[in-house]
């Protein structure tokens, strides 16, 4: 008997997510580890892991058998969204799962058509029928597509077994000869299984006694959920965290019993000895099922068939359309090289068969630009390709920008062309939607990701469900080593001393062996670390296919918003044949689009983009002040300090500092090396001097660094004799760092250059340094291609400040510290920031001559109809020429007492000639007064006399007295302000102490805030306003508190905890003067500053003071005083300089040319600090 082999056909793996804790990879090995020849997937509801648990399968050399544990609705139809149950109240545990939702039902494809009429099934169950969280199918749907599955009456929430448990014998028997009626006898098979609970052994006998009744075969299943024994702790722990409670909570919902897991066959047979057919079942239905999925390998291929004109092919249409592109581009004559290069990718294409997808992607990004869409320039390598420079898909010229088209497409790989496309933020959707409406609803859809628990996740709800204190889980993951590009070390990782990690995660380590209460945490965190917790939408993604959708792959409607899902994520989909596109949108785009409309409304000449030349001397000169605040890609204070080094005065500088400013260049400097060269500061060495002339020509432009991975491919070309497909084949193979597989590549090289007549020694000279350079080398195409929008943007800044500002603060909507950052970058570039006006207020950020006006959008209460409707009415009727016209004039949708009172304190109303105090003393009155005429406005009754009496004003006649009250004091009008607007605007409270409080501060907050993460763990002095103290206490009764402090530039939260706060809080309390110090703590939910010590500030008008600066003598080159003299020039003022040089032992104190006697402005603070350090600048006591 225990040699008889047993197949698991009901099974859960992790995408039933947070209830199903098994790898699809770990079931099938245990299950080939078992001697079990097949295995099933049925997870609830949904079809995400069928792809991967396939290969898995198939890799293990165990059949798949590709299932659904479907949600079905309780006899209702899946447009029905009311709630069944079937037996009494007091029955209501026992009844129809969630309350009357769904009963479950397992489904098993026997066949691939029975496979793909279960993802159709799937599919309609979600479009149609999902309920809340759960894709319900009714019975028209298991009729429609019941062809090729085999169905069984289901675990204890199926059902017939429902109906049992409600003592519903008729129903019951009813319910199971209905699937019988609609699969067929020959796949109807009665579920049994037994893991020892009430709920099962209750209608055991019922059960078996309706199969007898039917003459229907039996199947054993154990509804597995998770692998092996011992991982149930880990099952248990994923429902804990998927209903939020703990572990020890006495009333939960868990699994009784631990035998959830993938069995062996011997347990199994032993189990149901009795009933030895049941388990004979699973091996007849293994040996039935055959599903095969046809992936690109095996030629599934289902690229959109574009509509081409009568009598043209794809081919034909596609040589044309190139033709047309390039006429159109050199309207002058198209040049040789040109000519040469776009034949020569025409002909890559063809053969590859790719003319379809260059004439889709050219399509739709054409279409955009037709309806004003702003489309980014390129992305990724597609900017290499001449062909799609001609069609318009891209902006650059490859042979002008060294980009090279095998990077892109390379003949002597066969893989997808892959554009990826930016769009203006806002109206990416709108792309989708015209896409959509060219090749059919059915055959687009965005993409689904899944969530993983990652590293810090794990700790935090591994602590969390054990009951442990929150403190814990900030403990853990603070003691984490610092996460690299976003990514951490995993939990594994910290424990094994092969992880390349696992050095820096020794105070990981060391706090877990001196905290013994933390080692049941990590224990639970190491098997819940890399479950998928959830599915997600991918921001970009988008498939397209020349078929509906659901005859390749299941999909999903997703409830909050509709949107139609894939249920396979990209890769599977791309493997299976589908092409998947990317749809970014871009904000920078947004902002360029905003900026241009904003020179137009200034009455100023459009500067056409798309046709500009990169020689203006405004825009480099912006770029080597560093003053790219707000430029794309520039706007970060390393990346800033970067360009003052760098000067760039030329696009290739640009592309370059993109690509340098990454981790792996700046780990071997070559970001500074590149601006010192550039400069004349370092001299350029070759590699090796035989080579220095021949790779002049591709290096030439760097300064003798590799910066580009097409450079590598050029030197593998001209050196060694590679063709540029070849090459790239190389460049993968470099950037891999296999070594098996460099050195079979350096064969190749080296014999290429051997036989170019080069020596060993340079051979190896060369190889020495190109290798680790083309680890973190850049794709060109890319850094030249978003080079051009950082061009665009900064020429913009240069040139239309007003404009591009105005665009720049509508960008931030929500994001209140980035618009306090870009309005004191305003204040530095002497852009006056007006607050909001009812008469010159558009919705958004807009230029007002060469001032910016506060949108009515950012202010509080007032929404985007109420705006609508505020900036029409003044377009159809003119100026509001007082308060009261303003009600008399606009519709009844404005007219709420809370949107016009928030309207008066943000100061919308201050040009009427009233006080925000008078206003508001009246505004419930008026707006009474008006709403009953508007309501009668809204449904025609209007003022029989009043239209009559064309002579008169278009006023109501109930215009209500507004009083003459004095303002409120400053600190109520700015604090009301502040409120409403979520900073202040018109005036400031530390306006007039900028200078003073500049001497206590190393940064600007908005400089801290705006670092991202940058500063980090750093410590630093901040000076401004307490606006606000929230005090809390410890579960061991400790005060601390929470300080919001503010300057003119923006505000941060510091934390005093209790050691911190003891020493502060007599005296910290609102409306203070501070300097902090503290160390910057960036966390996933923001930034803030840990307090370690706080000075109150008396700051007198420190305006005319004399300014002392330090410096040691040393330090004192022609270049720094160079510096320093021109800032000291840029702010002419009364404060008179004091130059403290000091040399070991003594310090000489010289006061400058009273010339350069300077204003001292936050802005001045910024810049002199950048030259001296922030040390040199001596406070004043």
């Amino acid at each position: 008997m225990a040699s008889d082999p047993f197949v698991h056909l009901h099974n859960h793996s992790e995408y039933s997510m947070l209830d199903g804790a098994a790898k699809t990879q770990a079931m099938a090995q245990e299950a080939a580890r078992l001697g079990q020849p097949a295995i099933g997937l049925t997870d609830h509801g949904y079809l995400f892991g069928a792809y991967d648990f396939y290969t898995n399968c198939v890799s293990a050399g165990v059949k798949p058998i590709i299932g659904l544990e479907a949600y079905v609705t309780p006899g209702t139809s899946r447009f029905d969204r009311h709630k069944v149950t079937w037996g009494e109240p007091w029955q209501r545990s026992d009844d129809v799962s969630a309350g009357g939702s769904y009963n479950h039902l397992t489904l098993i494809a026997y066949s691939t058509q029975g496979m793909h009429n279960l993802f159709r099934l799937g599919s309609y169950a979600s479009t149609d029928g999902q309920f809340g969280k759960w894709p319900r199918a009714d019975k028209e749907l298991l009729a429609k597509f019941h062809e090729g599955l085999i169905v069984f009456t289901g675990c204890p929430s199926g059902a017939v077994q429902t109906r049992l448990r409600l003592g519903q014998w008729d129903e019951a028997v009813a319910e199971a000869a209905e699937l019988r009626d609609i699969f067929g006898p020959e796949n109807f098979y009665v579920e049994v299984m037994d893991h020892g609970i009430d709920i099962e052994r209750r209608v055991h006998s019922q059960v078996l006694e309706i199969a007898r009744l039917m003459n229907a075969p039996l199947v054993a299943t154990n509804d597995s959920h998770y692998v092996k024994k011992e991982d149930r702790k880990i099952q248990d722990a994923l429902l804990c965290i998927n209903s939020g409670a703990r572990i020890n909570d006495p009333d939960r919902f868990k699994f009784d019993g631990d035998g959830y897991f993938i069995r062996p066959s011997e347990e199994m047979r032993e189990l149901w000895r009795e009933l030895p057919g049941a388990c004979d079942a699973t091996l007849e239905i293994a040996e039935r099922c055959d599903v095969r999925f046809t992936t690109t390998a095996e030629g599934a291929n289902y690229m959109p068939d574009f509509p081409v004109p009568e009598g043209e092919d794809k081919t034909s249409w596609f040589v044309k359309e190139v033709e047309r592109g390039l006429n159109d581009r050199f309207p002058g004559g198209i040049p040789d090289d040109v000519r040469e290069q776009a034949q020569y990718e025409e002909d890559v294409i063809i053969s590859m068969g790719f003319p379809g997808y260059f004439l889709t992607v050219a399509d739709y990004i054409n279409w955009a630009k037709s309806q004003g869409i702003r489309v980014g320039p390129g992305r990724g390598s597609g900017a290499g390709s001449m062909v799609a420079y001609a069609m318009k898909i891209t902006e650059l010229n490859p042979l002008e920008h060294g980009l090279i088209f095998e990077r892109f497409l390379n003949p002597e790989r066969i893989s997808m062309p892959d554009f990826d496309v930016d769009f203006d933020e806002r109206r990416r959707d709108e792309v989708i939607a015209y896409v959509k409406r060219k090749y059919g609803e059915d055959r687009i859809s965005q993409v689904v990701t899944y969530g993983t628990i990652k590293t810090k996740q794990a700790l935090k709800d591994s602590a969390r469900i054990l009951g442990k204190d929150f403190k814990m889980g900030e403990q853990l993951t603070k003691a984490l080593p610092p996460a690299i590009m976003g990514k951490d070390i995993s939990v594994a990782g910290i424990f094994d001393q092969g992880d390349k990690r696992y050095g820096e995660a020794a105070e990981f380590r060391k706090f877990y062996e001196d905290n013994p209460d933390t080692h049941e945490v990590v224990q639970y965190a190491l098997g819940l670390e890399g479950l998928t917790r959830q599915w997600g939408v991918h921001a970009c993604a988008v498939i397209m296919s020349s078929h509906t959708l659901t005859d390749i792959i299941p999909i999903m409607k997703r409830p909050q918003d509709g949107a139609i899902i894939t249920q396979f994520d990209y890769p599977t989909c791309e493997t299976l044949g589908l092409l998947k596109m990317d749809f970014l949108g871009l904000r920078n785009l947004t902002v360029v689009s905003d900026a241009l409309e904003n020179i137009a409304i200034n009455g100023k000449e459009d500067p056409d983009l798309d046709h500009i030349r990169f020689d203006d001397a405004k825009t480099y000169e912006l770029l080597g002040r560093g003053d790219t605040l707000g430029v794309f890609q520039l706007d970060g204070g390393g990346m800033r300090d970067l360009l003052k080094l760098m000067k760039p005065d030329n696009f290739e500088d640009i592309s370059a500092v993109g690509a340098l400013y990454r981790p792996g260049p700046m780990g071997a400097n070559s970001h500074t090396n590149y601006a010192l060269r550039k400069n004349g500061r370092q001299e350029i060495t070759p590699i090796h001097p035989e080579l220095a002339e021949p790779l002049e020509e591709i290096l030439g432009t760097t300064f003798g660094l590799i910066v580009y991975q097409e450079q590598v491919m050029q030197i593998a070309q001209k050196l060694a004799g590679y063709t540029l497909g070849q090459a790239d084949i190389l460049r993968k193979a470099m950037g891999k760092k296999k070594k098996e597989v460099l050195d079979q590549q350096f064969k190749g090289f080296r014999q290429g250059m051997v036989d170019n007549g080069y020596s060993e020694e340079s051979i190896k000279a060369l190889w020495d340094v190109v290798v680790p350079f083309s680890a973190y080398a850049f794709n060109k195409a890319h850094s030249a291609a978003y080079g051009l929008v950082s061009y665009w943007t900064a020429f913009l800044k240069a040139n239309y400040p007003t404009e591009y500002m105005a665009a720049l603060l509508t960008s931030t909507k929500d994001n209140k510290d980035r618009r306090a950052l870009y309005l004191a970058e305003c204040r530095h570039m002497d852009i006056t920031v007006l607050p909001p006006d009812v008469n010159a207020s558009m919705g958004n950020f807009a230029p007002d001559g060469e001032a910016i006006r506060f949108g009515l959008n950012a202010i509080q209460n007032v929404g985007g109809p109420v705006v609508d409707a505020i900036v029409g009415t003044r377009a159809e009727k003119g100026r509001f020429a007082s308060f009261q016209d303003f009600l008399d004039k606009v519709p009844q949708v404005v007219c709420n007492k809370r949107t016009i009172q928030s309207l008066i304190r943000a100061g919308a109303f201050d040009s009427m000639g009233h006080t925000r105090r008078a206003l508001l003393a009246r505004c419930d009155e008026a707006v009474d007064a008006i709403i009953d005429v508007k309501r009668n406005e809204a449904i025609g009754q209007f003022d029989l006399f009043g239209a009559l009496d064309e002579g008169s004003s278009s006023g109501t006649g109930l215009a209500v007295d507004i009083p003459d009250l004095p303002e409120f004091d400053r600190k109520t009008k700015l604090a009301a302000e502040r409120e409403m607007l979520g900073l202040y605007v018109s005036d400031h409270p530390l306006r007039g102490v900028e200078a003073a409080l500049a001497r206590h501060q190393d940064y600007e907050i908005a400089q801290v805030v705006g670092s991202e993460g940058a500063m980090a763990d750093r410590i630093v002095k901040i000076a401004g306003l307490v606006s606000g103290v929230t005090t809390k206490v410890t579960k061991q009764g400790n005060a601390w508190a929470i300080a919001t402090i503010e300057d003119l530039s923006g505000s941060v939260d510091v934390l005093f905890f209790p050691r911190s706060y003891e020493s502060i809080q007599t005296y910290l309390a609102q409306d203070i003067i501070v300097q902090i110090e503290g160390k910057v703590n960036v966390r996933e939910e923001g930034m803030t500053i840990y307090g370690q010590s706080m000075t109150l500030l008396d700051l007198s008008d420190g305006a005319d003071l004399p300014l002392d600066l330090r410096l040691p003598a040393a330090r004192c080159t022609p270049e720094l005083l160079t510096d320093l003299r021109g800032v000291l020039e840029s702010y002419p003022g009364g404060s008179p300089v004091r130059l403290h040089l000091t040399e070991p032992g003594r310090t000489t104190v010289v006061e400058l040319d009273p010339k350069l006697r300077v204003e001292q402005t936050s802005a001045f603070f910024s810049h002199i600090k950048a030259v001296v350090g922030a040390g040199g600048v001596l406070s004043q006591s």
